[in-house]
């Protein structure tokens, strides 16, 4: 199936999505346009408040008009591929724009917290996308296992660096540092 009628379908998607209770993302995967319930913990949300804190005090430093963000979506229709990052370093007036998603090649960065239910989306799925849209770094904390990883070089379709850390470390995520004292690992429910 061609990218312009994926795209139609995640937009009605998204559309029947606003009717229904609770939160809800679209996004396309390798198989397609997938609709998903989004239940992020307290955990997952706190992690991801000091992650975008702390890339807000030093992105426009080191890319004037950048910022953090959360919510749009990024697309590559060449390859087929629409996701919903987690947080994303995009240039701000990306987010004035008509529409829902923003293109890759404005993409600085992509930030996933690990959900408990579904890791093989972070780990496989959008490790191998990410690289592909042309995204350079991509910032992988897993509060399951208290481990982060932070993926750059893309090439060919996947990232030819990987440097890993655990919580409690000072985190090189570009040209930028997380500090990573704060984060706290799941509890054994997933919360």
């Amino acid at each position: 199936m061609d990218y312009a009628k994926m795209r139609a379908i995640a937009e009605e998607l998204g559309a029947y999505a606003e009717r229904l209770e609770g939160a809800w993302s679209v996004e396309i995967g390798p198989s397609g346009p997938i609709l998903a319930m989004m239940c992020p913990s307290k955990r997952h949300e706190g992690t991801l408040h000091r992650i975008r804190e702390q890339l807000n005090r030093q992105v426009p430093t080191t890319h004037p008009g950048y910022v953090c963000a959360t919510g749009p979506e990024i697309e590559h229709p060449g390859i087929g591929r629409m996701r919903l990052p987690d947080a994303v370093v995009i240039p701000l007036e990306a987010l004035d724009e008509e529409g829902v998603a923003v293109d890759a090649a404005q993409v600085l960065a992509v930030v996933e917290i690990v959900s408990p239910s579904n890791p093989n989306n972070d780990y496989v799925e959008k490790l191998a996308d990410y690289p592909a849209m042309g995204i350079d770094r991509y910032l992988i904390v897993d509060p399951r296992t208290g481990t982060i990883e932070v993926h750059s070089g893309p090439c060919k379709g996947r990232y030819t660096e990987k440097e890993s850390y655990i919580f409690g470390d000072s985190v090189a995520f570009g040209p930028w540092t997380v500090g990573t004292s704060a984060f706290r690992r799941y509890g054994r429910a997933g919360n």
